[in-house]
């Protein structure tokens, strides 16, 4: 039977691009009717262009717990929640790395994590689900990776309490590999990212490197399947797997 989410209500918090809208469009395509929340006005107004007519977006930084509240108390009553924001600067050399950085991988992800969650309690149903985006850095050994990998590890850590605690609610995380995202093509030159590229697809299993679609629909499929609680999806290509 063909999941639906047609009655349904979710937000996805980083649903202005990358994985975040991909995991908007797949809820959206299932009939659930979506709220994307983003940093950035321009970005928003971009990804509404990709959604069903009646998604909604907002503009809400997710530093700020009153505006959190506000946004939630304005969409009202849902059933999903996605996470999906923020990002690790923390990346190199053990050795190299200094408390800053660190302070910063957490603050812009595990405790923008929190203080969404934390939020969305108010209004979110409770046969909902909440489904964290997290990285695959957590649960594969990878040099220059262990400040990432703290971050993360931290968010696979709750997921099984929060399980427990916050029943019926699910709730579940997603560990993405190495996705190509807008990130990428901001960050490196045509020439240097496709190198990247062909090296991270050579680690692969699947022998390619991952798209935003991919890891979509790996959240579409935990919100949907009602059977799937406590439980971290490893949508890497096989990477987890080593060799």
């Amino acid at each position: 039977m063909t999941p639906s989410l047609k009655g349904q209500r979710a937000w996805v918090f980083g649903g202005s691009s990358g994985i975040g809208l991909a995991s908007a469009q797949a809820l959206a395509a299932l009939g659930a009717g979506v709220a994307i929340a983003g940093s950035t006005q321009g970005n928003l107004d971009s990804a509404l262009k990709t959604l069903p007519d009646g998604t909604r977006g907002f503009a809400v930084n997710a530093a700020d717990g009153a505006a959190l509240a506000k946004a939630f108390t304005d969409f009202g009553a849902f059933d999903h929640l996605v996470v999906c924001v923020g990002g690790g600067s923390a990346i190199g050399p053990y050795r190299t790395l200094d408390e800053a950085k660190m302070r910063a991988g957490f603050d812009n992800k595990f405790w923008h994590y929190q203080r969404i969650t934390m939020a969305a309690l108010a209004q979110l149903r409770g046969a909902g689900s909440i489904t964290w985006v997290s990285g695959a850095a957590a649960r594969l050994a990878i040099r220059g990776m262990a400040g990432l990998a703290a971050t993360n590890g931290a968010l696979h850590a709750m997921i099984g309490p929060l399980a427990l605690e916050l029943a019926p609610v699910r709730v579940n995380a997603v560990s993405p590999g190495f996705i190509d995202t807008p990130y990428w093509r901001k960050a490196m030159p045509e020439e240097a990212r496709a190198k990247l590229y062909a090296d991270m697809a050579a680690v692969v299993p699947v022998k390619r490197v991952g798209t935003p679609d991919d890891v979509g629909q790996a959240v579409a499929m935990v919100t949907t399947n009602t059977f799937v609680n406590g439980a971290i999806i490893d949508c890497d290509g096989g990477r987890h797997l080593g060799g």
